[in-house]
């Protein structure tokens, strides 16, 4: 089972800027095979680093709020949170390494 937690609209602000981990947020949508490509990485990402950070999955289409309010334009897009703060923006596939580096800089000891 991934650990990856499905965010939306309504819970984006308790699931991810009122976070006290750092968030990796996967912005995606069901018909982006870039997107679908990503997700094994992702639950990697997920299941590797596990309680130290939370890592989550919204929607673009169906949470068209929250991926306006963060200028979601191509997809898939990756953001790192931490305390609240946009952190980290990375867009396109990418290796686990590189989301786990951008993770891993706000993890604390």
């Amino acid at each position: 089972m991934s650990k990856t937690k499905i965010v939306t609209d309504a819970d984006f602000q308790t699931e991810v800027l009122d976070s006290d981990v750092p968030v990796l947020v996967d912005f995606w949508a069901t018909w982006c095979g870039p997107c679908v490509a990503m997700a094994p990485v992702v639950d990697a990402v997920a299941e590797k680093l596990g309680a130290k950070v939370k890592v989550v999955k919204i929607d673009v289409d169906a949470n068209r709020e929250t991926a306006g309010k963060f200028g979601i334009r191509s997809i898939p897009t990756f953001m790192v949170f931490n305390k609240g703060e946009l952190t980290e923006k990375m867009i396109g596939g990418m290796p686990q390494a590189k989301l786990e580096e951008a993770l891993n800089s706000h993890i604390e000891a």
